[in-house]
């Protein structure tokens, strides 16, 4: 299981519908985020959450990177929450430090 596997079986057991809208592109062959910085999108009853999965080790460069995009302002205005999950193993156990834009 990827880490953006674990993402979405995190935020389906919180009762989000998940979709995965970070694609391929062929031609490059190079993944392209939504929005140049999403790699999942979740939509609960009363919220849509943005998120940005990565490992631990690289959490600050993928905060930088949202915090760079022109497009950071209009998600939050729009009342998305977004977030950064980053994976790590403790104690040969998978758990994920949560960043909140």
């Amino acid at each position: 299981m990827n880490l953006s596997q674990r993402s979405v079986l995190r935020l389906r057991e919180e009762g989000y519908l998940v979709e995965n809208v970070e694609k391929y592109n062929a031609f490059t062959k190079r993944r392209n985020d939504l929005f140049g910085v999403i790699d999942l999108l979740a939509i609960g009853p009363k919220e849509t959450v943005a998120v940005q999965v990565t490992s631990k080790g690289n959490m600050s460069s993928r905060i930088k990177k949202i915090e760079e995009s022109e497009n950071l302002p209009l998600m939050l205005g729009a009342g998305w929450r977004i977030l950064v999950h980053g994976w790590f193993k403790e104690k040969n156990r998978w758990q994920v430090k949560e960043f909140e834009f």
